[in-house]
């Protein structure tokens, strides 16, 4: 596909990919053939990632509270991603993307754990796309464990309570080393954000979209990336200081 024009590209955009489920019943298929069509759009999204000089890509791809789903189900979203890890991998690496997960990881079989290190370390010096996959993952769990990891410098002299900041705080969440989110996008009709980066979508611009996952191609995700363009991000100044002072969004924290 060619460049899409007239279009700002964001440094980092992050998705919940949703509607893998509907989007199988709909063709009368078992919910197995929507995560497997989903996970096989991840790619394609990727790939336009890299095409636009995109930065950062964060998915959602297993959130904390997906373990009330059917044991079945989980199961198989585990294995899917476990394969995806071994599949991919080296695709990855010699596209120079580099694989961060986070999320909570204590719940994943040791072999998935294993994998997801296995590739972390091999990716880790890539610098042509950041791709974040959120797995067993929560905005609540992510800065519950912030707190706690601040209370702890706290109880042993490293910090003082006067010197916590939102900075503080930000810095010892997950994407600490990462600009946040430009663009939040969300498949699948719902509109929320499901606990998913709570601290990190503050100033981030929303895009819901009907449009199921697998069908969640480039020219929809180049659709979204024309919406974020004509919108003004004022990070609560008004829009004539932006206009005034001739400010591009992406300059301004």
């Amino acid at each position: 596909m060619t460049e899409a024009t007239d279009i700002t590209v964001p440094q980092h955009v992050a998705i919940i990919m949703d509607g893998n489920g509907r989007w199988a019943s709909r063709r009368q298929l078992p919910r197995v053939a929507g995560h497997r069509a989903g996970v096989e759009n991840v790619k394609v999204i990727i790939e336009r990632c890299g095409q636009l000089g995109i930065q950062c890509l964060t998915l959602f791809a297993f959130s904390s509270e997906n373990w009330r789903r059917p044991t079945t189900e989980v199961e198989l979203l585990l294995e899917l991603f476990s394969l995806a890890l071994e599949e991919e991998l080296e695709r990855l690496h010699d596209n120079g993307v580099c694989l961060q997960v986070i999320g909570d990881r204590e719940g994943f079989p040791d072999k998935l754990k294993t994998r997801i290190e296995q590739a972390e370390d091999l990716t880790r010096s890539n610098d042509a796309l950041n791709l974040i996959i959120a797995a067993n993952y929560g905005g609540r769990w992510d800065v519950t464990e912030a707190t706690r990891r601040i209370a702890a410098a706290v109880a042993v002299g490293k910090l003082s309570p006067d010197e916590i900041t939102e900075d503080t705080i930000s810095k010892y969440l997950c994407l600490t080393q990462l600009p946040e989110p430009d663009l939040f996008i969300r498949s699948g009709g719902e509109q929320r954000i499901s606990n998913y980066l709570l601290w990190q979508l503050a100033y981030t611009e929303l895009y819901f979209t009907d449009c199921f996952w697998p069908d969640f191609g480039t020219t929809e995700f180049d659709r979204a990336l024309e919406r974020y363009s004509v919108r003004q991000r004022r990070f609560g100044m008004t829009g004539d200081q932006i206009e005034l002072a001739n400010i591009p969004a992406s300059s301004i924290a």
